[in-house]
């Protein structure tokens, strides 16, 4: 099948940034500062971004263009023997478009509720039992959520309907739809500075607790919200990578990425942290003893912020309606781009054809947010999200990393890449990625093992802490070494008869 392309720079450029910014900018990264320490966690994020984060972002490009195939594919045309590590970036990344699909449907819902702002006064009640009618436990499934369970439906239909015409026509849909909320987000950053109490909340977000950069969980928390925010370590940039124009200057377009994931995570965090200086404000609580679950904590401070608009009602309707409509657009954008590193890589492996290998990956990926979409939806996305980005891509950062540095070698990727570059990258890209790596994720892997097999994550009962966490751990890897062998063996047999 020939090689569908971006068609143009732009188109790409659009596309990657659409794909890095998204809820892992307005949702995670605030909800992620706010857990560790409020500005203890901006200099980790940022050292991760710069020293990790954009070098791994140019290896996974660079793989992708050189064999112009998915992740399984393309680390098997490297070596037959890494194609498992191709396989546990698409299952990392089909459970991320799984609970990620869910974010977007609560998207959804707060669409419809902007017509008549039906948050009111009290957001986190509106959160909490409206949309999500939260059980008591995980255990307690207690069936759907109506709305949330809409919201998947017209998530996934929207999925479907933009990605089934391919890569082009999707990334020209894109470029309309990655600067308006940017641009709302810096309305809203204006809006919300001016509110009583928000300097207190600006000064909880930029103030670094100097004590907590020896914690190891706060450089954990920056490493994955990093690689979850760029879209690294799951398949999906080296996807990406795979529609690149031969021509197409892998170290300028990664700088211009990862700064721009960089730029609106930070501008988001003012919007958030503005808006929770003025409810402590409001309520007389400290910030730090709000006690927001990292999860909900953008779904209650922005519809807060859009609510003390100037202006009345009818301006703050408009607002709504605009900025979740754009969060829509960004939320949308990255699953698409989840769904087609999954996709791509059956296409590839099985000669499905494209079209036929989305509508697949789609319905799988439905049935399993399905769990996500239940009353204890919030539970099982929090569990979830935090052994995929803290335990799940730390691991592959390291099987990543040292399979190329060492086993496949990075100075031939390295001149690769320099071959189509303006401005080339020198040898310290290869100490990067042959030794920094390898030991940040040695470190903050050990540290991810010890500090939850010592400490309960989010203090849930270790029988859930197993099945959505431990047991996913497991299965990511047994699972991504044992396709390889399934499809050979299949292989084999086709050509016995």
């Amino acid at each position: 099948m020939k090689r569908e392309t971006w068609g143009s720079r732009s188109n790409f450029i659009f596309a990657a940034i659409g794909s890095a910014v998204g809820l892992g900018n307005a949702w995670r990264f605030a909800g992620q500062v706010y857990q560790n320490g409020g500005g203890a966690f901006l200099l980790p994020y940022i050292i991760a971004i710069l020293a990790i984060g954009i070098p791994i972002l140019m290896l996974e490009l660079a793989i992708g263009k050189k064999y112009r195939l998915g992740a399984p594919s393309a680390f098997a045309a490297m070596n037959k023997k890494f194609e498992w590590i191709g396989w546990a970036g698409v299952i990392i990344a089909f459970v991320v478009a799984a609970y990620y699909s869910v974010l977007v449907a609560w998207v959804v819902n707060y669409i419809f509720a902007s017509f008549t702002m039906a948050w009111g006064s009290d957001p986190a009640g509106f959160f909490n039992n409206t949309i999500l009618n939260v059980s008591g436990s995980p255990g307690t499934l207690g069936g759907f959520s109506i709305p949330v369970l809409i919201g998947l439906i017209i998530t996934w239909v929207v999925v479907i309907l933009s990605m089934r015409k391919g890569v082009e026509k999707m990334a020209k849909l894109i470029k309309w739809i990655v600067i308006i909320p940017v641009v709302l987000l810096v309305i809203m950053c204006i809006q919300a500075v001016s509110m009583p109490g928000a300097i207190d909340g600006i000064r909880y977000y930029i103030t670094p607790d100097w004590s907590a950069l020896g914690n190891a969980d706060v450089w954990r928390a920056a490493f994955g919200q990093v690689a979850y925010s760029m879209s690294i370590l799951f398949a999906l940039m080296i996807t990406y990578g795979s529609f690149l124009d031969k021509k197409s200057d892998i170290p300028k377009d990664s700088l211009v990425i990862g700064l721009s994931d960089m730029g609106i995570s930070l501008l988001a965090g003012f919007v958030v942290f503005s808006t929770l200086g003025y409810l402590s404000f409001s309520s007389g609580t400290p910030i730090a003893e709000m006690n927001y679950q990292g999860v909900m904590l953008a779904f209650v401070t922005y519809p807060q912020a859009l609510s003390v608009f100037p202006g009345g009602q009818v301006v703050g309707v408009i607002f709504s309606l605009m900025f979740f409509l754009m969060l829509f657009a960004l939320a949308i954008d990255s699953l698409f781009s989840i769904v087609q590193a999954v996709s791509t890589a059956v296409s590839d492996k099985f000669t499905i054809k494209p079209r036929k290998a989305l509508y697949g990956t789609c319905i799988a990926c439905f049935v399993l947010a399905l769990l996500f979409a239940t009353n204890a939806g919030l539970y099982w996305l929090d569990i979830v999200d935090h052994f995929v980005n803290e335990g799940n891509l730390l691991f592959m950062g390291i099987f990543e990393t040292i399979a190329v540095g060492w086993l496949i070698g990075a100075e031939p990727l390295r001149q690769f890449i320099n071959s189509t570059a303006a401005g080339k990258i020198g040898k310290w890209w290869n100490f990067i990625i042959k030794y920094a790596c390898p030991v940040v994720f040695f470190f903050l892997a050990g540290s991810f093992l010890y500090s939850n097999i010592v400490s309960p994550y989010g203090g849930y009962e270790w029988q859930y802490l197993m099945i959505g966490g431990w047991a996913l751990i497991i299965a990511t890897f047994v699972l991504a070494l044992i396709i390889p062998r399934l499809t050979r063996k299949r292989k084999g047999a086709e050509i016995q008869s």
